[in-house]
């Protein structure tokens, strides 16, 4: 089955920034790379952070969609899918839209993790002021966790979500 346009679109752009055969990635590279015209890339994406976005935010509801009930476990396949895309990442934070991608992930965790709240019923007993510092401090943390991941934390993962558990859910005072 061919993939539809965007699809194409974004894996390109995938391959074109993982490749890192070009600093300053531009919609000239995506086009020529899927053979389309502008036109129809500013079609489905206003510009090249706007995709970044998207596939962010695409990445984020296929992790909620298959989220199993079991906290934990969401939080294992929130870092398993954020190990695999750090290749991605890391190149983006490369390019000249490091500020544009750096605000994306940021507020892509911190809606992510709203989510998860909302979903789970986390911190209920919290004020709107309370509940949204926890939101952005668990957030930040993560992805400052993500942002200097190792080798190392990849072969302890089970260990580390499960900390990041006890701490969302209150089990480790702080």
């Amino acid at each position: 089955m061919p993939l539809d346009i965007k699809e194409q679109i974004v894996r390109k752009a995938l391959e074109l920034l993982k490749d890192g055969k070009t600093r300053k990635l531009t919609v000239k590279d995506i086009v020529e790379a899927c053979s389309i015209t502008r036109q129809t890339f500013y079609y489905h994406f206003d510009d090249v952070p706007q995709l970044f976005e998207w596939i962010i935010r695409k990445e984020s509801d296929r992790l909620l969609s298959y989220s199993p009930d079991d906290v934990e476990q969401g939080i294992r396949l929130f870092f398993v899918a954020a190990i695999n895309a750090l290749p991605y990442v890391r190149k983006g934070m490369q390019s000249n839209y490091r500020d544009e991608f750096e605000h994306i992930l940021s507020r892509s965790t911190y809606d992510l993790f709203n989510r998860v709240i909302e979903r789970k019923g986390l911190y209920s007993d919290c004020s709107v002021r309370e509940l949204a510092v926890i939101r952005r401090y668990h957030a930040e943390a993560i992805i400052g966790i993500l942002r200097d991941w190792s080798d190392s934390d990849t072969e302890n993962i089970d260990s580390i979500v499960h900390i990041i558990y006890r701490l969302i859910t209150g089990q480790i005072a702080m």
